[in-house]
């Protein structure tokens, strides 16, 4: 895949990323499956990474079912040989990526005050280390190729504290500045790196949440979209960063929150200023 796109082509797919090889990490989850039916559909040929082999497998057999090449690799981000293996498999069937999607992540709770170290670094080892080592061991390749998109999902968390989360808001914001060094570093060299932050999304492992009492109106009224958003949300900003119609766009940091982040002022009580859109 090379950044400059040919006044002469003519892609099936705005994106023009018939058959490149995306690689997704946490590709079992909602975001993840997302991401890759949204590649897939663009013409990608996908290598679909997770601990959760047995679902990882599944999409990969749904997404083939649809005409969609998709290889389905057991990793675990966070171990150095797990990455590895996960490389020379996709190099042996595809060839060398050129497209990485940094989204696996690990939320558990727990205050500052009383966390344990080992829950800290589990937490980092997969929402940041493990981001390191998937864009090291894969962009190795990239290098080489002098050409490459990472894309890192982060969070609205990486700008402002989820209190009692452990390690999940300095993760988030690490894997920003990460994404920023790799730009600064192998921008030169043909790479960009860009990140993704979501912000409120419903997902299936979240949707029993939404579920309960008024959770969702609520949620949905701190946004300037009055609404949740969806998977689908995330996966396409994340395929306009992964394609070459962002061929200049590098180090950026794209917040998809529906609004959230514009909305402290008006969560602020100010009598006189409450305008009819205004839930309070």
């Amino acid at each position: 895949m090379t950044n400059e796109i040919k006044a002469t082509e003519s892609p099936a797919h705005w994106l023009v990323l018939e058959g490149s090889v995306c690689v997704v990490s946490g590709a079992a989850g909602g975001i993840g499956s997302a991401i890759a039916q949204v590649l897939g559909d663009a013409g990608a040929r996908l290598a679909l990474l997770d601990r959760d082999k047995a679902k990882c497998t599944e999409l990969a057999q749904t997404l083939s079912v649809q005409g969609i090449e998709a290889l389905a690799l057991g990793c675990d981000i966070g171990d150095p040989d797990s990455v590895q293996g996960a490389v020379e498999r996709v190099e042996e069937v595809y060839g060398a990526a050129d497209v990485l999607v940094n989204n696996a992540g690990l939320l558990r709770p727990g205050g500052i005050e009383d966390i344990g170290l080992e829950a800290w670094s589990a937490m980092l080892r997969v929402n940041l280390t493990g981001y390191m080592l998937c864009s090291q061991k894969f962009g190795r390749g990239m290098l080489e190729k002098r050409t490459g998109s990472i894309v890192h999902v982060a969070s609205v968390a990486a700008h402002h504290p989820q209190t009692y989360s452990g390690a999940y808001s300095a993760g988030k914001a690490g894997v920003a500045m990460l994404s920023r060094q790799i730009a600064a570093e192998w921008g030169p060299r043909g790479i960009r790196s860009n990140t993704v932050c979501p912000g409120m999304i419903r997902t299936p492992l979240s949707a029993a949440f939404y579920a309960q009492g008024d959770v969702e109106n609520r949620r949905s009224a701190m946004t300037a979209s009055r609404r949740i958003g969806r998977p689908a949300d995330i996966a396409e900003v994340v395929a306009f960063l992964a394609s070459r119609r962002a061929g200049y766009v590098n180090g950026a940091e794209v917040v998809v929150d529906g609004g959230l982040e514009c909305m402290l002022m008006d969560l602020v009580p100010r009598p006189g200023f409450e305008g009819p859109g205004v839930a309070r």
